[in-house]
């Protein structure tokens, strides 16, 4: 199992939204197809054919565990989850 589907993986079981790495995310996002604009400290994530923006900030450096919610809901929403 790769990086980025073990990431996936603990996201998706939603157990430990506070333990996540802020760059881990970003990188996660950026390889499910997402494109990224920073402004100031806000990363703002965009992907053709999905209708919601993500925007997240650092928490540290952990990703704030309510934006971590967020992607789970939009990956599950859009099922961006890739099979390796």
């Amino acid at each position: 199992m790769g990086q980025y589907q073990k990431l996936l993986a603990q996201i998706l079981r939603g157990l430990s939204d506070a333990n996540v790495e802020f760059e881990e995310l970003c990188q996660l996002l950026k390889y499910l197809g997402f494109e990224v604009r920073v402004r100031g400290s806000h990363h703002i994530f965009r992907k053709a054919g999905v209708m919601h923006k993500i925007n997240l900030q650092r928490q540290g450096a952990k990703a704030k565990p309510y934006q971590v919610k967020q992607v789970r809901n939009l990956i599950l929403q859009y099922r961006l989850a890739k099979e390796e």
